[in-house]
């Protein structure tokens, strides 16, 4: 391991790297279950979910291990959020207008994935998606890390903890618990689910606390400790004042993954006809969307996570950024042979790193337990979302952190930064944050007669990202 990992020319053990891929692991296993609900309606226990399931672990398993054995870095990689939710809706466009089934949609749309996944392939390859990372500013790169921070702080107090109503709204930590004009007033609307956000509250500050008591004190995997400390207490206090049992999915679960419903749902079933149904054009633009949103998310997760490792140079450069993107391409070839939506780098990552993951040996660790997680997936549904919010609360503060790299005296470069960083917990989208910037870096270069500084690839990018944002089509 020392010699093919380099553990002591990084600064790191192997005890160290197996905690952190662990954390990593935790932080990101709501996708295990989430995954498959966006991408089929929350059909669950269908031949379509539990394909989706298999094939979610699968591409998540075989990416990250890509990433740990050709690129050598602590980054673990899923079906993407956002790219899912943007395939179910395709899905349901091509069901809509050709009048198929909804897993002939599905088994259609696996092929605008696969065609990506071999684009990307090609271009990293080719080095082409390293320079489309060269071209971004050295002060945009540098802001993408606590963007990143400002978004993960926006998932553990928002989209991770959604508490739902007895009329089946859903309620957020900080919109709604604390935008509240009363504790009375959200009690009244969430009914008998006030007081699992009372516990999703709690449980999340005693883990941010946990981890930043552990950390000032030196523990080593404080962040893991102290989701297993929030963890443990929402299980206690679940048990002891809303009468749940947390454990109680474990009773009638199965352990014996649903690998034949893969094999006959959407193992390698491309389904041709009805893709090109839908005509030429529109399928061009699908690819082309789902390129340009995978790439920029992908490009934004590694280089803020690996600013955040400091794991790039003075140029904001990142080692091994090939053999990272080649990794991210793998992955998602492998989920559109298998059966689900494009696979790219998890902003999760950083729990990992914050732990002291500095290795692919780290990966190494989250892809094998994404593998294992086909037997063992009951155990990994009993972490309560609260805990995993504590994890990406704590290392979205320390993220932040990076703004001091900022120079916060020149206008020109600090505008697109504070748009970017406004952008990416807004939009839920690391790429169209970063698109948003380089238009404005843009933008602002030309009014103030500097337009020769733009470099020739930095103008290309943000015309596609003008097209992408107002191109009605």
């Amino acid at each position: 391991m020392e010699k093919f990992f380099k553990l002591k020319e990084n600064g790191t053990n192997v005890k160290t790297e197996i905690l952190a891929g662990l954390t990593t692991f935790m932080t990101m296993a709501y996708i295990v279950a989430l995954n498959p609900n966006l991408l089929t309606g929350f059909d669950t226990g269908s031949k379509l979910w539990n394909a989706v399931f298999c094939a979610t672990l699968i591409s998540s398993g075989v990416g990250t291990i890509c990433m740990a054995l050709l690129a050598n870095k602590p980054f673990a990689m899923s079906s993407g959020m956002g790219l899912n939710s943007f395939f179910a809706v395709v899905v349901a466009q091509i069901v809509s207008i050709t009048g198929v089934t909804y897993i002939q949609g599905f088994q259609a749309g696996m092929i605008i994935i696969l065609i990506e996944g071999i684009v990307f392939l090609i271009l990293s390859a080719f080095k082409i998606r390293e320079k489309i990372v060269e071209a971004i500013p050295i002060s945009i790169r540098i802001a993408i890390s606590p963007a990143i921070g400002m978004m993960l702080l926006n998932i553990g107090l928002g989209s991770n903890v959604g508490i739902y109503s007895e009329n089946g709204g859903p309620f957020y930590v900080m919109r709604d618990f604390f935008g509240a004009l009363t504790a009375g007033s959200v009690a009244e609307q969430l009914g008998s689910a006030w007081g699992v956000m009372v516990l999703t509250v709690i449980t999340i500050f005693i883990g941010v606390i946990a981890m930043v008591v552990m950390d000032h004190k030196g523990v080593k995997g404080a962040v893991l400790a102290g989701m297993l400390i929030a963890s443990a207490f929402y299980w206690i206090c679940d048990f002891l004042f809303l009468h749940e049992n947390p454990f109680a999915p474990l009773e009638t679960a199965s352990f014996v993954p649903p690998l034949q419903d893969m094999f006959e749902t959407t193992l390698f079933k491309f389904d041709f006809a009805t893709l090109f149904n839908l005509g030429w054009a529109t399928v061009i633009t699908l690819v082309l969307t789902f390129c340009m949103i995978d790439m920029f998310d992908t490009i934004g997760t590694l280089v803020g996570t690996a600013s955040r490792a400091n794991m790039i140079d003075e140029q904001g450069n990142m080692p091994n950024m090939k053999e990272a993107l080649l990794s991210d391409a793998i992955g998602t070839i492998v989920g559109g042979c298998t059966g689900t939506s494009t696979i790219t780098t998890f902003i999760e990552s950083a729990s990992g790193v914050e732990a002291g993951g500095r290795t692919g040996l780290t990966a190494l660790v989250t892809g094998i337990l994404f593998l294992l997680c086909l037997f063992l997936a009951p155990i990994a549904a009993i972490i309560p979302a609260a805990a995993t919010s504590s994890a990406l609360v704590y290392v979205g503060i320390i993220m932040i952190s990076g703004l001091r790299k900022i120079d916060f005296d020149n206008k020109l470069g600090l505008v697109p930064v504070a748009l970017m960083l406004i952008a990416m917990p807004v939009s839920g989208s690391i790429g169209h944050a970063i698109g948003i910037g380089m238009i404005s870096y843009v933008a602002i270069r030309i009014c103030v007669g500097k337009a020769k500084d733009v470099s020739v690839l930095s103008w290309v990018i943000s015309a596609l990202f003008l097209i992408k944002f107002f191109l009605v089509l």
